[in-house]
Order: C-alpha cells, then structure tokens, then sequence
C-alpha cells in the first residue's frame, strides 16, 4: 500500500498519525508511506525519528476574529492545493491519510478532488476547524470521542474508533512497574505529574507548592513531576531553593523518557486534558486530575476533560481555579478513598478502545480495495 499521512502542528496530531502508518506497515511490511508538513512544525523533529520521510507544503491556520494574516492563509489554501496534487501525481498514493489541525487541508483537499481515497482522524472531543472544513469532502471519518459526530454535518461514513496509541502502555502492569521502579515495601503510592513536554509555568508553580505543603510530608508516597524541556531550569533553581531535593521521595525531570513505565506505576496523574494523554490514561485506567490549557484552540482541552468529568472519569480543575482549589486537597481525598479511585478508573476505561489502531487499518484496507474493483 502507498500511503501519504499528514497532521501537524503538535504531538496530539503527529502521534495518531504515526500509530496510523506503524499499524499499516506491521500489516504490510512492503508499504510506501511519506508524511506531509510545513517546514517548521514538529513534526520535523518526531517523523523522521521513526523513520519516515516527510515533504513539506507550506500551511498556516486562520486566526480568530479579522487579522491581515488570514489573508495569507486564505492565499495558501489555495496555492497550496496545487503543490499537494503535484506531490500525489509523483508519489501516486493508494490513500491519503490526516489526523487534524491546518496541515491537513492541501493534501486530503487535493486527494479529494483527484479521486484517491481519503480518511482523517479527529482526536479531539470538539473538531478542528481544519477537519469540519474537510468532512463533507473525504470517504471516511475516524473519532476519538463519540461526541464529535454531532458536530459533523455532512460526511459519507464516521466510525469510533478510539485514538490509536503507539506501542508500550500495556505492556507491563501496576505491581511489575513498581517493582522495576524500586517502589515496591519503599513507597504505598505514587504520584505522577506533569506539565507537558514543553512545560506550562503555572502547572509547575502548583506543584512547587503541592511538594512543599503535601507530598514532602508523606514519604510514602514517591511523587515525579515533569517540569518540561523549556522550564526545567527555572523549576529546577525553585525546588533547590525550596529545599526539595533533600526528600529522597521527591523527584523534578525535565521529560520523561520511560513514560509507560511510569504510568503504569502511578496510583494518581495530574496532567493536561490533550487526547493523546487522555487515551494513554483511559486505556490504563488511572485516576486523574486533569487541568486543561487554556492557551489551545477553541479551548479543545476544556471540552475533552469535561466529557470525562460530566461521566465521573475524572477530576477536572481549570487553570484559573487553581487559586481556590489547592492540589494537595484533591489528591489526599482521593488517596484516601480506594473505592473511588476504583470508581473512577472504571469509568474512564470506558472510553478507552484498544484495538483503534487495527480498526483504522481494517477499514483503510477496505476503502482501498473497494477504489481498486
């Protein structure tokens, strides 16, 4: 199979895509499969760690309200169309695959109007505006969220599917992990949190101040807080300064490199609300506290943690309520309530679906065999 992918602008996208083309490749070792980008989006840095070759079209999204820079964009949705199908004439794609945000439009826009098969998957509980735009023009729909159908007016076929996930969450379970990790007879809980890969200061900020008040006061809980790549520095003088790095069960990296690991060891995560994070947590049933951005698009990580929240899946605090609602509270009552926690993770393993990644691939075999009759 000839496959192009695209979807960009942050690991939410690229992840889904890469899960895609790794599902599609273990099926058919032969297949030819290319990623479509901009030249300076992430996924410069995360396709070609896997191993694949990426081509670039330049792309931007439009900004909200009037801006002189939508008119660029309005500008690239056009040109850019026509370099896309330039691509495809040469690569001669089976299908052409994305997996949101703006990157997305000139590839599966062109492979549309040239007849090849296309498909994109919406991670998000609310769809970006690139995949509503994109809806009534492609063969098939995929979703995350069950949710997001009913914001689709018009498409020819939509499946649930769940988000497909790369390899390694369910490879090693809570009492492995924390005998690995040394926790085992040392630690009765662990905590995990994190900020995102780049950080997010006042995530940071409220953990500071959790380790100082809560989690350095009980040792036995082991807590590991992700800082982030552009803030570690900073967080890292704060938790000296603080005294922190004298509590051996305390713990301040800048990423997180073994990330299966330490989900599966951990009895509570505090994290953001973005959908690769929420479907790795789903899929391992953890007790979370989530804190969606504020600084995303159309607030998408709100809308993601509120269905989980409105579905009792999750604990759900928003950043501007953080000075009202302390951290520490919310963990220590749900440490202190087994069968909640219980509760809780069964319900956000509910929207949990293992097998995403192969029931994409199911139904892209179908869709391109059904062009070839």
């Amino acid at each position: 199979m000839r496959v192009l992918m695209t979807g960009g602008g942050t690991g939410g996208h690229i992840n889904p895509a890469i899960a895609i083309a790794k599902t599609i490749q273990k099926n058919e070792p032969d297949s030819k499969i290319a990623f479509v980008g901009t030249s300076r989006g992430m996924e410069n840095r995360l396709i070609p760690k896997e191993g694949f070759p990426i081509y670039h079209i330049e792309m931007r999204g439009l900004r909200r309200g009037f801006s002189l820079s939508n008119l660029k964009t309005l500008q690239l949705m056009i040109t850019s169309v026509g370099k896309a199908k330039k691509l495809i004439r040469e690569f001669k794609p089976d299908i052409a695959i994305g997996t949101g945000g703006y990157v997305c439009w000139p590839l599966i826009k062109a492979a549309s109007e040239m007849g090849i098969p296309t498909a994109l998957h919406e991670s998000n509980a609310l769809a970006g505006v690139a995949v509503k735009l994109l809806a009534p023009k492609i063969d098939i729909l995929f979703t995350n969220f069950e949710q997001t159908a009913e914001q689709i007016k018009h498409c020819k076929k939509i499946v649930h599917v769940g988000n497909p996930l790369k390899n390694g969450f369910t490879d090693v379970t809570h009492e492995e992990a924390r005998k690995t990790l040394g926790f085992e007879g040392k630690y009765r809980y662990s905590i995990l949190s994190c900020g995102g890969s780049l950080g997010a200061e006042r995530i940071n900020s409220e953990i500071l101040k959790m380790m100082t008040e809560y989690s350095s006061k009980h040792p036995e809980i082991h807590h590991l807080h992700q800082a982030g790549v552009g803030n570690y520095k900073t967080v890292k003088t704060e938790f000296d300064r603080l005294g922190l790095d004298r509590f051996s069960n305390l713990s301040l990296v800048d990423y997180i490199y073994d990330m299966p690991l330490r989900l599966a060891a951990a009895d509570i995560v505090i994290n953001r609300a973005g959908a690769m994070t929420i479907s790795e947590l789903a899929l391992l049933k953890k007790p979370s506290i989530l804190i969606p951005s504020p600084n995303v698009t159309d607030n998408h990580q709100y809308k993601n943690a509120k269905v989980l929240a409105d579905a009792g899946a999750v604990v759900m605090i928003e950043e501007k309520n953080l000075e009202n609602v302390f951290l520490s509270d919310a963990v220590e009552k749900l440490l202190g309530n087994r069968s909640e926690r219980r509760e809780m993770a069964e319900k956000f393993g509910k929207f949990a679906i293992k097998n995403a990644d192969f029931l994409i691939y199911n139904e892209i075999k179908k869709l391109v065999n059904l062009r070839k009759m």
